[in-house]
């Protein structure tokens, strides 16, 4: 039985005037799964992210991340965004050095350990196709380079936890794939504890162990989808019936979801 490393018990999160973002919302990511997050716009896919990571606190409910109840900014998370906010003036390696002279005990070890940790940030950079951009400034790299760059950053100091929120939305199609077979094998090198909040059903189901759909606003999960299919998938993976019934079914949930219509359950995915 894997441990619980996220979990969010009957949450509630109102923000000013009293408007409820998310309500009841319940969801347990177990260590080193890879959890994705579905749901229609404005249903709380970005206040759970931020519920998680101790940016906000929760009006009603608990919310736990390794054994700990969550009271303010979690230094074990690292995070990634749809648009990759790289320093214009760093270069890639100084980019991806950058959470090292934050973050703890990183910040003290940094200057005695320099050489270390830039073998490690050239390490990450060859596993995401990025050897030889090392000095390369971000106006330099396409947007599939910044971003890959973006998610060596948000990895360099070794979290335990990571968030994507949209990670790969403002990317077209053919990078965007390419970017799915980089993080997978990421994740299972390093095994981290990954919630990914989507869009993109097929992302989902290629990249996750499990997928949660929620409500609309107030949002909560109305289904929980287990993803069996082996790894490391590929692109062909997609072409499978098992993968298309998959991708179908959620669109058929989400649609429901849009028309106040009730779903709920927890499925299986085909192996």
């Amino acid at each position: 039985m894997v441990r619980p490393f996220v979990e969010l018990d009957r949450v509630a999160l109102a923000y000013g005037g009293g408007t409820l973002a998310v309500d009841g919302l319940s969801l347990r990511v177990g260590e080193g799964e890879f959890a994705a997050v579905v749901g229609p716009s404005g249903c709380g896919k970005s206040t759970l992210m931020k519920l998680v990571t101790g940016l906000m606190r929760p009006t009603r409910g608990g919310v736990i991340v390794d054994g700990q109840e969550v009271g303010g900014p979690l230094k074990i998370c690292g995070m990634a965004f749809q648009n990759p906010t790289l320093l214009p003036w760093r270069t890639t390696l100084d980019n991806l050095m950058l959470p090292l002279e934050i973050v703890q005990p990183h910040r003290s070890r940094l200057r005695r350990e320099r050489a270390a940790y830039e073998a490690e940030a050239k390490r990450l950079l060859a596993q995401v196709g990025l050897a030889g951009f090392e000095e390369r400034f971000p106006w330099q790299l396409s947007g599939g380079m910044q971003q890959r760059a973006s998610l060596c950053r948000s990895l360099i100091h070794g979290p335990k936890l990571l968030m994507l929120d949209e990670p790969f939305g403002a990317l077209d199609a053919f990078t965007r794939e390419e970017l799915w077979d980089v993080l997978q094998q990421v994740w299972m090198e390093r095994r981290f504890t990954g919630i990914l909040v989507t869009h993109d059903l097929r992302e989902a189901v290629y990249l996750a162990d499990v997928v949660y759909v929620m409500s609309a606003r107030p949002g909560r999960v109305v289904s929980v989808h287990r993803i069996e299919l082996p790894r490391p998938r590929t692109l062909e993976t997609t072409f499978t019936p098992e993968f298309g019934a998959l991708v179908h079914t959620l669109r058929d949930e989400i649609s429901r979801v849009r028309q106040g219509q009730p779903v709920g359950g927890v499925a299986e995915g085909g192996a």
